[in-house]
């Protein structure tokens, strides 16, 4: 694409960064609240976890609605409606008087804020693509991997002062920042002239190109499988570390950092290797990583080997997660950019899919156990690696043998 004089990568990555910073502040901040939650509307663990997991589900939904909307009628105009509606659901967040009222508005919540998620990434496609693109994301992460960090942090500070509802009114002030800095400071990045034809056959068609792409779907589903992972561990940390080790919402809120930090670390060691080395192959060590930190996890929460060793298995499954997404990102979106909205759609739905699936299932052993934690994860990692033997490698073989006959 051709940029105008005006354009800034910095100031982009800035204001995308913080637009994709709206799931991660939308689940975080309020995660050492969840008990508070839970005894203030009178409703059990798996209740309040819903809670998170209709609000995935909403993110999951609105991006399949969102994304061909975008290729169709350019980027800022969807998304200045979805951010709108964000900051309005997220203060009715803060009057509800049950539970029930909250796990529906949650739902609202998350579809406005797809999105900001979906069209996030499909400007990134409009603008970059190849080794250029993987390195603009690990920019791009960067300021996005602030949000967990700060966000539970924030959260728990909150709550020194104000009660739980404080923490969505905060949100709901971040959505109005949010309209300002797009309404300002982002540019249209899908001309007319590049935008595809409305309509609901023209949708469908696209969906079934991608889903027909087994290379595609095989990224989309290791990046969904280790997302949910990572979502597994944002719903029930918080219960495990707390109640079952003992922790504090302040301590909690320190861990959730420290995990996040090796998100941020692990994203810009990727950046920074990219183009030095193969990004397939970065990919691959980002699955490893999460396997061998999943099998870590499982192990400890069966023998009781303690926080310490439950901590470092977390970390080595969250950090994961800034090499995954990264690499198989840039590497799934190197030939949508025809259709980037549906794809980047198509890559969001599966990570909060699969989100929304294991975020309740942490929960149904109770409050007083990390083993559903571990059984679950090491579920989701153990999928990864067999999507990617199943899908990806051979189509990688493929494309090799097919590259040595033209030579």
């Amino acid at each position: 694409m051709k940029r105008d004089a005006t354009f800034s990568p910095i100031k982009t990555a800035i204001i995308l960064g913080s637009i994709t910073a709206i799931g991660p502040l939308s689940i975080d901040m309020y995660l050492p609240a969840l008990p508070g939650i839970a005894e203030h509307l009178s409703a059990g663990a798996s209740f309040v976890q819903l809670s998170l997991t209709t609000f995935l589900l909403g993110l999951s939904l609105g991006q399949l609605f969102v994304g061909p909307l975008s290729d169709a009628l350019g980027r800022r105009r969807p998304l200045l409606a979805g951010i709108v509606v964000y900051a309005v659901s997220s203060l009715l967040c803060a009057l509800i008087p049950s539970i029930w009222a909250l796990i529906v508005l949650r739902f609202i919540q998350g579809l406005a804020g797809s999105a900001g998620m979906v069209v996030a990434r499909a400007v990134v496609r409009d603008l970059y693509s190849g080794t250029e693109m993987t390195r603009f994301i690990s920019h791009l992460m960067l300021v996005n991997g602030v949000a967990p960090i700060v966000a539970p942090v924030i959260g728990a500070q909150l709550m020194l002062f104000l009660p739980w509802q404080g923490i969505f009114v905060t949100l709901a002030l971040f959505g109005v920042a949010l309209c300002l800095a797009i309404w300002v400071g982002l540019q249209e990045t899908l001309p007319p002239a590049r935008r595809s034809a409305a309509g609901i056959g023209r949708t469908w068609s696209t969906f079934k190109v991608l889903f027909r792409d087994k290379a595609f779907m095989g990224y989309g589903l290791v990046q969904g499988l280790i997302s949910g992972a990572l979502f597994a561990y944002i719903s029930g940390s918080s219960f495990v570390i707390q109640n079952v080790f003992g922790a504090s919402p302040q301590t909690y809120s320190l861990i959730f950092a420290m995990n996040s930090v090796g998100i941020v670390l692990a994203t810009q060691v990727t950046g920074r290797l990219a183009g030095r080395i193969e990004e397939r192959i970065l990919f691959i060590a980002g699955i490893s990583l999460a396997f061998c930190g999943a099998m870590f996890l499982l192990t400890a929460v069966l023998t009781g080997m303690g926080l310490y060793a439950v901590l470092i298995a977390l970390f080595m499954v969250v950090s994961s997660v800034g090499i995954v997404n990264t690499t198989g990102f840039s590497l799934a979106m190197e030939n949508q950019g025809a259709a980037a909205g549906s794809a980047a759609a198509v890559q969001g739905v599966l990570g909060f899919l699969f989100g929304g699936i294991a975020a309740p299932l942490v929960g149904l052993g109770g409050e007083s156990t990390a083993v559903p934690l571990g059984i679950v994860i090491a579920g989701l990692c153990l999928g990864a690696v067999l999507c990617y033997l199943t899908l990806i490698r051979p189509e990688a073989v493929k494309a090799r043998l097919g590259y040595e006959r033209k030579q």
